[in-house]
C-alpha cells in the first residue's frame, strides 16, 4: 500500500502538472510545465522541521508554506494573470498533500 501511496504522490507532484500543461497551455506547455515543477520549491519549508522527512507527517499546516495563511496566499494570486501559473502550480501542490494526509489517515 505505501508503493501506491508514493506513486500516486509523485505522479500527481510531477506527471499531473504536465497534463494540466498540455490540456490548458498547449501553445507553451513545456515552460508551463517548467514552471509548475518549480513551484516544488515551496517544500524548502520541510528543511525547518525536525526530522526533516517523516513519511506519516501530513504537510498541510505543519510546515510555514503548507500553512493555511500561506494557501490563502496562494489563492489570491490567481487573481493576477502574472502570477496564475505559479498560484496554479502551489495550489495543486497544496492539494496533493493533502490527499497525501488523508491517506496517511
Amino acid at each position: 500500500m505505501e508503493i501506491l501511496r508514493f506513486i500516486v504522490h509523485y505522479g500527481m507532484h510531477f506527471l499531473v502538472p504536465g497534463l494540466i500543461a498540455i490540456v490548458f497551455f498547449k501553445n507553451n506547455w513545456k515552460k508551463v510545465w517548467l514552471m509548475l515543477i518549480a513551484t516544488m520549491l515551496v517544500d524548502v519549508d520541510h528543511f525547518m522541521a525536525t526530522p526533516m522527512f517523516d513519511a506519516n507527517r501530513c504537510s498541510i499546516n505543519n510546515h510555514p508554506l503548507h500553512s493555511y495563511y500561506a494557501i490563502f496566499g496562494y489563492t489570491i494570486l490567481l487573481i493576477f494573470p502574472k502570477t496564475r501559473i505559479i498560484a496554479i502550480g502551489l495550489l495543486f501542490h497544496m492539494f496533493t498533500d493533502c490527499i497525501d494526509c488523508l491517506w496517511i489517515k
